[in-house]
């Protein structure tokens, strides 16, 4: 469906909750489908506040429902930025301090051998953030695990818990 974007709000939410589109749809329309998301109560990824690491004003970083690695995390700008190369240079030196400093936690806290940082803002809209997926020593390494299937996420109170700390010092 490319015109979504001529639909009433109200009716994309109502052809999400019909199963006639999927976040493919949306994006493919121009519609961000993270700020859509967002107005709209979680409606495409669910709410993720279980899940939340660390928020500010400008970021939130959180566990990712849909992992491809126990630890995944992606790190988004809450300001709508299409991809890297629309933030401006603050933002650009904060998100990767944040990256780094999470990347250090995550190995730490999983007992990963690599935290992999990825960005893939792709297709005609998308909402910049930076994807960190740990890897194991059991792991083959490269880039495969940037594609690695994903699995339902498996809540671990005590690792949040030690994340959440880690980003408050």
């Amino acid at each position: 469906m490319d015109n979504l974007k001529n639909l009433k709000n109200e009716e994309v939410v109502e052809l999400i909750k019909s199963g006639n589109i999927e976040v493919a749809d949306i994006v493919d329309s121009g519609i961000c489908p993270t700020c859509f998301d967002k107005q709209n109560n979680h409606i495409l990824y669910g709410n993720n506040v279980d899940k939340i690491i660390f928020e500010n004003d400008k970021f939130e970083c959180f566990l990712v429902g849909n992992p491809r690695a126990d630890g995944h995390v992606a790190i988004s700008t809450k300001k709508h930025f299409k991809d890297m190369m629309e933030i401006d240079n603050e933002t650009c030196k904060e998100i990767f301090l944040i990256a780094k400093k999470l990347m250090k936690l995550l190995k730490e806290t999983y007992q990963s051998e690599s935290v992999y940082l990825c960005t893939m803002c792709d297709g005609p809209m998308n909402h910049f953030h930076i994807q960190l997926i740990p890897r194991y020593s059991f792991e083959k390494r490269g880039s495969k695990n940037f594609v690695k299937p994903r699995f339902e996420y498996k809540e671990d109170k005590e690792k949040l818990i030690k994340l959440r700390e880690g980003m408050k010092n």
